[in-house]
């Protein structure tokens, strides 16, 4: 029984000294990031403010850079982040799985540099200075372990070109990404995570994202999208395009997606009268955000929704039949959780019969 909690994956969670530093190393790109500590997996982003690095040197026998912690207790982890370096070190040890290079002044990324790290599972490199004309895409090619590869915060104007196959998860939020080159997740079969919120995408082509057969959750918030892009992976369960612009919704824009449970579209400008009757009509829907749009009437949504949220809109009047079409013994809304708070309307105004439609809500916000 240890040991089957020992294998439980646990969410990795940072308390550094300053709200500041903290802020910083518990982003991740938006997406918490969960560790396995069988596999010997670090559970700490940074060092920093933990303990004195003279420690770590006074007590560990093994080679580590001038300008990196190397903790005993994560042998195969090298944390250089938060030193404010130009380049990455040029003396990684061998034994480097993990690497961790957040909140420096790195510009590019050479294949030398990481010649000698073959075996490198994470490479964290957020709130840096990277650009796409200064990646070698060999030096990630190469890196044939590699799981995880975060750049968030930095100044990419592609997505990198040459992935390693067995790659997991790509976090390039917040950077300035405006293309995809054709053939990028090619042979990205494994990945299951992918972050591009925050970057200037403005259209999604025919075989962008071809490849991408197990991926679960992506995030394209807060890009130029002026209406939902086609030719998404039709395996994605988790869907954010909050914070772009999109006007209408046509009624097949979600059909394509195989089980799609989460979507987000919060702050997207979505007006009532832009949106198709059937637009939300997918079984697999667990969760809608639809916060802080312009919506004048709830949509209708699958009787198996059951978290639903419409604050800050601006609706007057509740709609049973956008939940029910019919009511009876086995014909009611699964719905758990609806916020309607923020809108032009009041708990009086709820008609009657809600409750026989709404009949295992547990929460309800006006």
């Amino acid at each position: 029984m240890a040991v089957l909690r020992c294998a439980v994956l646990v969410l990795l969670c940072v308390c550094e000294s300053t709200s500041t530093t903290a802020e910083a190393d518990l982003d991740y790109g938006g997406v918490p990031l969960w560790i396995n500590r069988l596999l010997g997996e670090p559970s700490v982003l940074s060092l920093q403010g933990r303990i004195d690095p003279a420690w770590h040197r006074a007590n560990n026998p093994q080679a580590c850079p001038q300008h990196c912690d190397c903790p005993i207790q994560w042998p195969t982890a090298l944390y250089c982040d938060h030193r404010a370096m130009a380049d990455i070190p040029d003396d990684l040890p061998d034994r480097t799985q993990y690497l961790f290079l957040q909140r420096n002044n790195i510009s590019s990324l050479s294949s030398s540099v990481l010649a000698n790290t073959t075996g490198l599972r994470w490479l964290i490199l957020d709130h840096n200075q990277l650009q796409s004309d200064k990646l070698d895409q060999a030096a990630l090619q190469n890196q044939t372990q590699l799981c995880y590869f975060f750049a968030n915060h930095n100044h990419l104007s592609s997505v990198p070109s040459a992935l390693p196959a067995g790659l997991r998860q790509l976090r390039l939020a917040h950077n300035q990404i405006h293309t995809i080159s054709p053939g990028t997740f090619q042979k990205l079969h494994n990945l299951t995570l992918l972050l591009l919120q925050g970057n200037r995408l403005q259209t999604i082509t025919q075989g962008d994202f071809t490849g991408l057969l197990r991926l679960n959750l992506l995030d394209l918030s807060g890009n130029l999208f002026s209406s939902v892009p086609r030719h998404l992976p039709p395996s994605v369960q988790q869907l954010y395009l909050s914070n772009n612009s999109l006007s209408v919704l046509e009624e097949d824009r979600f059909m394509g997606f195989l089980n799609l449970k989460y979507l987000r579209l919060s702050r997207c400008g979505l007006q009532s009268h832009g949106l198709h009757p059937q637009v939300f009509n997918v079984s697999s829907l667990v969760e809608l955000d639809l916060s802080y749009n312009k919506l004048t009437v709830i949509p209708t949504v699958p009787t198996t929704l059951q978290y639903l949220y419409l604050e800050a809109n601006e609706i007057q009047e509740f709609n049973v039949t956008s939940f029910c079409r019919e009511v009876g013994p086995l014909s009611y809304s699964r719905m758990r959780i609806l916020r309607l708070d923020g809108n032009k309307m009041s708990y009086q105004q709820l008609p009657p019969d809600w409750v026989f439609c709404l009949r295992v809500l547990h929460n309800i916000y006006i």
